[in-house]
């Protein structure tokens, strides 16, 4: 099983590149960062989600943040963790996409969802009730421009003729696409436009080991040759713990590093990283 780390990039916090080298230096196999735009300052969101912390609204830009951390580490996958793709032009985040797997060596692991704060998701021209459906059709769009020379993609919320974009990514088809969510429709999201399942930690691990089960069930009768891998976000640095989520089948478990300083963080690692060494294959 694999172990990653996952921070919120936030501008008083370590930078990223710095946290990459660390990450890397500790045996990690990958670096998961969130994202936010932006959180709205308004009476409405904070009644509807509540008071939420400080590094929501002080992240930095997700793909800037990841590109520091690529070059700053030779063999660190990069990944997001997520990208909250209905907040994105399609177009341009692919190109952001296949730039960074292009110039990273083909490191780059896209972990999408569709967002949860209503007023967020607004302001950029998303209606929150579709969130999911423009989701799809943005991801799919997108690996139709990573994997054709003359790409062009025809829905309800993704419209656009034949177009070239360059780089492709360096990945063969493109780089894994981790579907977020733990929903009662996301196994079928997942083998809709994704190629892995990424649920939050916290779910009961029988009820985890069920869906495991019933996900790669449903992908071999789709005619998938492997079983879906499958990431847990934001588990306890915890063996036993780690251990269930082993013997379950989970394919990599990312543990969650606080925004703070340089000296913070790096605390933090040494604590977890014998965790490397006890689970990592």
């Amino acid at each position: 099983m694999k172990l990653g780390i996952a921070m919120f990039p936030a501008d008083f916090a370590i930078r990223p590149d710095e946290l990459a080298r660390a990450v890397e230096e500790r045996g990690f196999e990958s670096l998961f960062l969130p994202e936010h735009t932006h959180l709205p300052a308004t009476e409405r969101t904070r009644g509807e989600v509540g008071q939420l912390p400080d590094h929501f609204s002080h992240t930095h830009d997700l793909f800037v943040a990841l590109s520091y951390a690529a070059a700053a580490t030779t063999e660190l996958r990069v990944a997001t963790g997520i990208c909250l793709v209905p907040q994105r032009d399609p177009i341009a985040t692919a190109k952001a996409v296949a730039t960074l797997d292009a110039l990273s060596g083909g490191r780059v692991l896209f972990g999408v969802g569709a967002g949860w704060i209503p007023e967020e998701l607004e302001n950029h021209g998303t209606d929150p009730g579709q969130r999911w459906a423009v989701l799809a059709e943005r991801v799919k769009a997108m690996r139709e421009i990573w994997t054709n020379d003359v790409a062009e993609f025809h829905g309800r919320h993704v419209d656009f003729g034949p177009v070239w974009s360059w780089p492709k990514p360096r990945q063969t088809p493109h780089p894994p696409v981790l579907v977020g969510g733990s929903g009662a429709n996301v196994a079928r999201r997942v083998l809709d436009f994704g190629d892995e399942w990424m649920p939050h930690a916290g779910m009961p691990l029988d009820e985890l080991s069920a869906r495991i089960s019933a996900l790669r069930q449903a992908g071999r009768d789709a005619g998938r040759t492997d079983d879906v891998p499958v990431t847990v976000f934001g588990a306890e640095p915890d063996a036993a713990g780690l251990e269930a989520l082993r013997d379950l089948g989970v394919h990599r478990a990312v543990l969650y590093a606080p925004p703070v300083g340089a000296d913070g963080v790096k605390s933090f690692l040494d604590t977890v990283a014998p965790l490397v060494t006890k689970f990592q294959n």
